[in-house]
This record gives structure tokens, C-alpha cells and sequence, in this order.
């Protein structure tokens, strides 16, 4: 095996081992164990992360001087924003089936564990050096996948939302977030063969980004008094 593929492997042990499905709210979650009203809280507090997500992706564009890999994040882009079936757009219908209105999900205050999610995304989406940009967005779009998955059986089987709206979110993302991450992986992987010294920045936005993803998990369970 390559050193860079022996490389790629510790990337990929840091996402599992900082897994979001690992995190207690996602296993009471699964586990049937929450309210409606914290799966309404955490949509409130989600959405702020969510709904900015299409500004990472082109915060990282705007940094990034190689057209085949805009194009790649141009059609990220376009699958977060365009048409009336936007992701953003997507995740408030989920919100509005577990409790939470569209007027509550949109002036939500953001909780301080939130807004360090956002800020940590924003600074690590906006680095110069856009390959640590591109794998802090891999670091999310790897993992949503399976977190996707596991949220549609829960909301199925736990909770009885068979709806649209409540899955047409997770049902998206379980799909295509497979693409954006494989695109991302190989792009990746491309630019440190290039250039081994990027390593270390890799490693480190992907480290950095898994905890900010589970840091606003941490506020929805500490403001709704769940134990993590």
C-alpha cells in the first residue's frame, strides 16, 4: 500500500473515531429516546449550520485556482442551492414535521456551541489554502451517508414520520452526499500526491471540522438536558 493511501487511512480513522453517530444525541436518536420537542429543538439549531453550508462550499470555490475541481464544487453547489427542492429548503420541511415552524427554525438564536460550529466552518471553509476548505467539507459529506441512513429508520421506525417532508431531507443526502464525498476523496488524494507536504493541513481540517459538528450537538444536549 502507498504512503499515501497508509496517509488516507488515518484520515478516515480520525472521522470514525469522531464519528457523529457516535455522539449521544444521534444514538438517542436512533434509540427512540427523544422528544419531538428536541428533535424540534435541534432542527432550529441544525438549520443554522445547514443553511450556510452552501457558502462553505463556495467560500472554498472562490479559493480554489483549479477549474476541474470549481467544477466539482460548482455542482456541489448546485445541488445544495438550485430549485425549489434546495437542501436548506428541504431541512425546513423536516423541521416543520417534528414541531418546529419555519418562523421559529429562521430566527432561532444560535446556542454558543452553534455558533462555534459556524465559525470554525466559516474560518476553515475560507482558509486560503482551499485544500484545507475542501477537507473540512469532506469531513461533513463523508459521514452524512450513514448518518443519513440511520436518521430515516429512526424517524420510520422510533418516531412513526413516514412523511416526505420529515425524510426527503436525509433521503437526498444519503445519496448524493456519497458522490460529493468520493469526488472530494479523489481530489484530495490527487493534491497530495502532488504536493505531501498538504498532509498535515488535511489532517487537521478534518480533525478541527468533526469537532465542530459534534460541538453543536453538544449545546442541543445540554439545552434540552440530555445526557452526553
Amino acid at each position: 500500500m502507498s504512503d499515501n493511501m497508509n496517509w488516507w487511512n488515518e484520515v478516515e480513522a480520525i472521522i470514525a473515531d469522531k464519528s457523529l453517530l457516535k455522539h449521544p444525541f444521534y444514538q438517542a436518536w436512533t434509540m427512540g429516546t427523544l422528544t419531538k420537542e428536541d428533535l424540534a429543538h435541534y432542527s432550529q439549531q441544525y438549520y443554522q449550520q445547514e443553511s450556510r453550508f452552501p457558502r462553505y462550499v463556495s467560500a472554498v470555490h472562490a479559493n480554489c485556482p483549479e477549474l476541474p475541481v470549481r467544477q466539482v464544487l460548482l455542482e456541489n453547489l448546485n445541488h445544495e442551492e438550485a430549485g425549489p427542492e434546495n437542501h436548506p429548503e428541504l431541512w425546513l420541511r423536516f423541521a416543520g414535521a417534528v414541531g418546529a415552524s419555519r418562523t421559529e427554525v429562521l430566527n432561532a438564536e444560535m446556542a454558543p456551541e452553534t455558533k462555534n460550529c459556524v465559525e470554525s466552518y466559516e474560518a476553515l471553509c475560507g482558509d486560503k489554502n482551499w485544500v484545507a476548505g475542501l477537507s473540512a467539507l469532506y469531513a461533513y459529506e463523508a459521514q452524512q451517508p450513514a448518518v443519513a441512513k440511520t436518521k430515516i429508520s429512526g424517524l420510520k421506525d422510533r418516531y412513526g414520520l413516514n412523511s416526505k417532508d420529515a425524510l426527503g431531507f436525509f433521503q437526498v443526502h444519503e445519496e448524493v452526499d456519497a458522490w460529493h464525498a468520493e469526488s472530494e476523496k479523489q481530489i484530495l488524494l490527487d493534491q497530495v500526491s502532488k504536493n505531501p507536504k498538504l498532509k498535515e493541513a488535511v489532517t487537521q481540517s478534518v480533525s478541527k471540522a468533526c469537532d465542530a459538528l459534534n460541538e453543536l450537538l453538544d449545546g442541543v444536549c445540554a439545552a434540552r438536558k440530555i445526557t452526553c
